[in-house]
């Protein structure tokens, strides 16, 4: 190529026009009703909003293909069982305007690098197969025959199944997913890296480990009935707001609610229903009953001073503790207590940042009560020490004997809507044996044993040039990883780079020495085969199975199904080595998912249960309070403080999403829950450390990183004066992944550590 691939990977240094406003202190409302609406008209064809909005989430419908919040059991909205940001999504995905030969004939791949990620997401969806020949600065059309060849040439040329990288993202379908994890075995290999390397795996490492199970334990009828739910490093308005209802019921039945986070998020602070005619009138409902504006990465420093408190009154009244419980279900109680006794309160305290009225107001509502929830996402998950971050919440619910009851247990919400049924399938590097025992006994295959590699293992064996194709089944991979310019290089060295997409994203630019864009149908299209239009399914964050049916035409005939890729390029690289009858499958799911039903655990008689409209519940060990740990019972754990400090110029950066923003997917420019518009190259400081650096509102200033003596930068950010406490900031990615060292990530999950980053900031 022409230049460096850091030039395509990095967003453009460019501002639009910022303005700023008081941020508001309500969320949804006529503001959320408007913003829907304005989207789903500008961007979708008017003949399809309708039958979008009467399906989506709907029993025999199709599933949002934004997050992961589940649909309720059996009351469905009729007026629209979606929120904001799942019409934005399927504005974005169900766009009016298609981009196929002419396009990429007319914009070269620098040409479209310099556009913005909303620019470049807004191009339009894809329609035909697109190719990127060596040397070459245009993609140009490919049949899918020629494609597939291409992808099979490329695979068994290598000197090793080893030397490739299957990404999956969180948007594939249960029976996609399947059958990919299943070439990718039959190929050869267990690279197999997905979202959840970057997102939750911290979450699955620590529950596995304390509680048996990497899912969480509550249902939606737990949130209903809970005495007191904990939102922490969570933003539900944005990320997932139809929880926002959840906690709606939760207050009206009479729960409380604790927000633990280091920005105040306006979701969290009221709701207004923008179904509710009476509450868009009468202002809505205030959820949080206290906020806690914990520093950034204090939370462990914060739970340990709440157990020496809860552990000190129970020392005096014998009646905090769920004693039964804990004899009954748990192991480690002594070593916890032994432990936690070596900290010292005060210091913990300081350590989270939040004062002693907070954390006395949080302590109260705590101390009586057994139902408790808590719930969290990235803002506990993206740091070195994340897994001890969950493990410690849930020492706190094993002393309360929260866990496997009524109204009480884990809740890590899942990003992507299906991203928890992606590795409950079988996407993962490194799967149980059993489940690796039971694909040999069905296809007569032995898999490979050994661990593969995670995202983080990925892109460093691309850059080493030990991995030499990378095939991305959903996602934009370049924009989601940490440490862009240098995982820019890695996919740069790879001989070929795959992306299965439905509309363009800054991932089809960054390519290999030869690239290709396989267009896919969206969510929402109906999925022709030679048995008829197919039926797929996906798993919520509460591990219920439901189906999904597209309902609109495809947007162009040569779209594929992600099924048919997969089946496809499998029947091409394998050919008569496989053991498989990869076509069949394409013919009908219901084989499929017949399959599914043999070798994956709590899916049997898959297709009857599937019929069901509200769909199924998987098996849950905690939820039943069968801990299927090591020692057979719940454990209690061991957690350090993080033992880092900043040097006094710098700043703990955490990345976020803008409210107009669904992980690397841009749907506009506003972050109206925080009262920035038009623009995204902007950086949330306390004003005592801007004035301590003498930064005025909008300054331009640069940002640097500095990891174990690498120094990484991102130019030409604007500084915007917020309620964030000191010596912290926020900024949104991926305009700041570059910042995110390859090497800083969570122990024993590998999750990128995007959420603590240390950086000094410099005017312009």
């Amino acid at each position: 190529m022409s230049d460096l691939p850091k030039d395509k990977a990095l967003t453009p240094e460019k501002f639009e026009n910022l303005k700023t406003k008081t941020p508001p202190t309500n969320s949804a409302g006529l503001g959320g009703l408007k913003a829907a609406t304005s989207h789903a008209i500008k961007y979708i064809k008017s003949s399809n909003i309708l039958k979008i909005t009467q399906n989506i989430n709907q029993k025999g419908g199709f599933d949002c293909p934004g997050c992961a919040w589940p649909d309720p059991d059996d009351d469905r909205s009729s007026l629209g069982e979606y929120c904001e940001n799942g019409l934005k999504a399927m504005a974005e995905e169900m766009q009016n305007k298609l981009i196929a030969r002419d396009f990429f004939a007319q914009h070269s791949v620098d040409e479209l690098a310099s556009l913005s990620d909303f620019e470049i997401g807004k191009s339009g969806r894809l329609a035909e197969p697109m190719y990127l020949p060596e040397g070459a600065i245009h993609y140009q059309p490919i049949s899918w025959s020629e494609a597939f060849q291409k992808v099979g040439a490329h695979l068994n040329a290598l000197d090793h199944p080893d030397e490739a990288v299957f990404y999956t993202s969180g948007r594939t379908t249960n029976e996609a997913a399947f059958l990919y994890q299943l070439f990718v075995r039959e190929f050869g290999t267990a690279n197999l890296p997905d979202c959840s390397n970057m997102c939750h795996e911290a979450s699955g490492s620590a529950l596995s480990e304390t509680l048996g199970i990497g899912k969480g334990s509550v249902t939606l009828d737990d949130l209903y009935k809970a005495e007191l739910v904990m939102v922490i490093g969570q933003n539900p308005a944005t990320n997932h707001p139809r929880m926002l209802s959840a906690l709606e019921k939760t207050k009206k039945n009479g729960g409380k609610i604790i927000a633990i986070n280091p920005l105040p998020e306006a979701g969290l602070m009221k709701f207004t229903d923008p179904q509710s005619p009476v509450k868009m009138l009468t202002g809505g409902t205030k959820l949080s009953d206290v906020f806690v504006p914990v520093t950034i990465n204090g939370d462990v420093a914060f739970f340990k001073a709440l157990l020496l408190k809860l552990l000190e009154k129970e020392e005096l009244t014998g009646d905090v503790f769920d004693k039964a419980f804990i004899e009954e279900y748990t192991n480690g109680l002594k070593d916890f207590i032994s432990d936690l006794k070596i900290y010292n309160f005060d210091e913990c305290l300081k350590a989270s940042g939040v004062s002693r009225e907070t954390f006395d107001e949080v302590f109260d509502l705590i101390l009586n009560k057994n139902k408790i929830i808590i719930c969290w996402a990235m803002g506990l998950t993206q740091h070195e020490n994340a897994v001890d971050n969950i493990r410690e919440l849930v020492n706190l619910l094993l002393l309360k004997g929260s866990i496997g009851k009524e109204g009480a247990g884990t809740c890590p919400v899942r990003g992507h809507s299906n991203v928890q049924g992606d590795r409950t399938v079988g996407i993962w590097e490194s799967a149980p044996q059993a489940f690796l025992d039971k694909i040999e006994n069905k296809y007569g295959f032995k898999p490979s044993t050994k661990h593969g590699y995670s995202v983080i293992e990925a892109i460093k064996a691309m850059y080493e040039k030990e991995a030499k194709v990378f095939f991305g089944l959903g996602g934009n991979f370049i924009s989601a990883v940490p440490d862009t310019v240098y995982s820019a290089q890695a996919l740069a060295n790879c001989n070929l780079t795959v992306h299965v997409s439905t509309k363009l994203n800054r991932s089809h630019l960054v390519t290999g020495k030869e690239a290709l864009i396989l267009p896919c149908l969206g969510r929402a299209e109906k999925d022709y085969q030679k048995t008829g239009v197919q039926t797929q399914s996906v798993e919520n964050s509460m591990g219920v199975v439901s189906s999904t049916k597209g309902v609109l035409e495809p947007c162009s005939e040569s779209l594929m199904s992600e099924v048919a890729v997969v089946c496809g390029i499998a029947n091409e690289t394998l050919k008569e080595r496989s053991k498989i009858d990869w076509l069949s499958y394409q013919d009908d799911y219901n084989l499929v998912r017949d399959d599914i039903a043999e070798v994956v655990n709590g899916f049997e008689d898959y297709n009857n249960k599937l019929k069901k409209s509200s769909g199924f519940y998987l098996p849950n060990g905690a939820r039943v309070r069968d801990f299927k740990t090591k020692t057979g019972k719940a454990n209690f754990t061991v957690n350090k403080l993080p033992d880092w400090k900043l040097q006094e110029d710098e700043l703990v950066m955490m990345t976020i999403r803008s409210h107009d923003q669904f992980n690397t997917t841009i749907y506009g420019l506003d972050d109206r829950y925080r009262g920035v518009f038009n623009e995204r190259r902007i950086i949330f400081m306390n004003k005592e450390d801007m004035k301590l650096r003498s930064f005025k509102e909008h300054d331009v200033v640069n940002l640097k990183s500095n990891y174990n003596g690498v120094e990484r930068e991102a130019n030409s950010f604007k500084v915007i004066g917020y309620e964030i406490p000191k010596n912290c900031c926020a900024t949104y990615f991926p305009e700041t992944n570059v910042l995110v060292p390859i090497d800083s990530f969570a122990h024993t999950a590998k999750t990128p550590a995007s959420k603590s980053v240390r950086i000094t900031v410099e005017k312009v």
